[in-house]
């Protein structure tokens, strides 16, 4: 915190120690009356909360690496106001009593002013107040934030209603990142402040310092798994990002699409979402990964989302296979995930099986699975069924379309699950 900022009551005052032990204690009147005695004096007064000046305190144990100047030392000093202390606190009669006094609306002491406050707790009654007052709905925080980038909970919905109604611009960026309001949404799931954002023009394509965009964000940050609540978080927010025209396919910086960010998090709903909206099933990043790679690679840490369901249904849209000669390094990553090794495996026509996929596998995930893996190396130096050759021959003449063409085959729904690779523990 800049030192040329007048402070009207240190940290070491009797006052601020009156207030700092009032909110310790919670006793929320207490802290209400010192505000307003603050006011009568000085209703933009600044308060010191907190300092770790450690010149102050010429005793203080210093890390050897700051005595070394390996370190450096950063003067931390946590300024407020009056104002901005009401509104974190939801004191809205408080604060209102303060702007009737002559609180300035916009006082930046400490990096914020009252509406960033007010944003950052979902304190809906005071951000109101404070716009009715003069407050700048643009106005940024020391890190260039808007009150807008700050409503990232369910409860400050009424707060960036309240912002985009008296003015705020749903398309500021942030200073560093340059992540929008919609952007900013989108990566905590926030459907409804999407939706908001949205009515009121948001460029839902925008991209931010890192080539993230809304959509990409979403996927990103999606964690829900099968048969969870859908109607509510990223896909929600996904589904009403498409709905308004997005880029299914923008990339980011490091050439990874929303399709690859949701298959690394194995969000099988989110991959589904994005197929339907055409995504690019074999677009590959920087790292040379398809969406196919990125969920295979996560396919251990995160069996209870069901991988295998992922990669049944990326390869029933056309995913270019791991190349043959992978396939060890990839039974040795996801020995522990049999579905997904069997599914893998019966994509293709035929993959030699030799003595080096039994080394690869650790003698207790073996034994935990050994009828799969009896099955599996059973077909050493030996060809596949008839029956699975059949199956590849019609998988390669639907192609991409695996997904659409064979649930409409006049066969019972036994056989179309095994054309489709639906796993059954076993090998044939």
């Amino acid at each position: 915190m800049s030192s040329r900022i007048k402070v009207d009551y240190l940290l070491n005052s009797e006052i601020v120690q009156t207030l700092k032990g009032a909110q310790d204690k919670k006793d929320f009147k207490c802290v209400e009356c010192l505000l307003k005695d603050l006011t009568k004096e000085n209703p933009d007064a600044v308060i010191e909360l907190s300092n770790d000046d450690w010149l102050k305190d010429p005793s203080v144990q210093l890390p050897p690496a700051v005595l070394l100047g390996l370190w450096s030392l950063e003067y931390k000093q946590e300024l407020t106001s009056p104002l901005c202390i009401a509104a974190a606190q939801g004191f809205s009669d408080c604060l209102l009593y303060l702007l009737e006094h002559g609180a300035h609306p916009n006082l930046s002491a400490g990096g914020k002013v009252a509406l960033h406050e007010a944003c950052s707790n979902g304190n809906t009654e005071c951000a109101e107040l404070l716009l009715e007052h003069g407050a700048d709905p643009n106005q940024l925080t020391e890190d260039g934030q808007a009150p807008l980038h700050l409503c990232k909970t369910p409860q400050s919905l009424r707060c960036a209603k309240a912002l985009v109604r008296h003015g705020a611009n749903v398309d500021l960026p942030t200073e560093e990142e340059e992540d929008t309001p919609l952007l900013i949404a989108a990566r905590h799931g926030l459907s409804r402040h999407a939706q908001l954002f949205l009515r009121y023009g948001a460029n839902v394509n925008h991209t931010s310092s890192s080539g993230e965009t809304p959509l990409g964000a979403a996927c990103l940050e999606a964690q829900q798994k099968l048969g969870e609540d859908q109607n509510e978080g990223h896909l929600q927010v996904c589904s009403i990002l498409l709905s308004y025209r997005a880029n299914v396919n923008l990339a980011d910086n490091e050439k990874r699409t929303p399709l690859h960010k949701a298959a690394r998090n194995v969000q099988i709903s989110l991959v589904q979402l994005l197929l339907d909206h055409g995504a690019d099933i074999n677009a590959i990043d920087y790292n040379g990964c398809s969406p196919l790679s990125n969920v295979l690679q996560n396919a251990i840490l995160r069996q209870e989302w069901q991988p295998d369901i992922v990669v049944q249904t990326l390869l029933n849209h056309g995913s270019i296979k791991v190349w043959p000669q992978a396939l060890l390094k990839v039974l040795t990553a996801c020995a522990a995930a049999p579905k997904t090794v069997e599914i893998l495996f019966n994509s293709y026509t035929l993959v030699p099986v030799t003595y080096k996929w039994v080394e690869a596998i650790p003698e207790d995930i073996f034994k935990l699975h050994r009828s799969f893996y009896d099955s599996l190396f059973a077909l050493e130096n030996k060809p596949r069924s008839l029956q699975h050759m059949c199956r590849s021959a019609l998988r390669k003449v639907f192609g991409k379309y695996c997904y659409l063409f064979i649930p409409q085959l006049p066969v019972p729904k036994i056989l179309q699950d095994y054309l489709l690779l639906k796993p059954e523990g076993y090998i044939n």
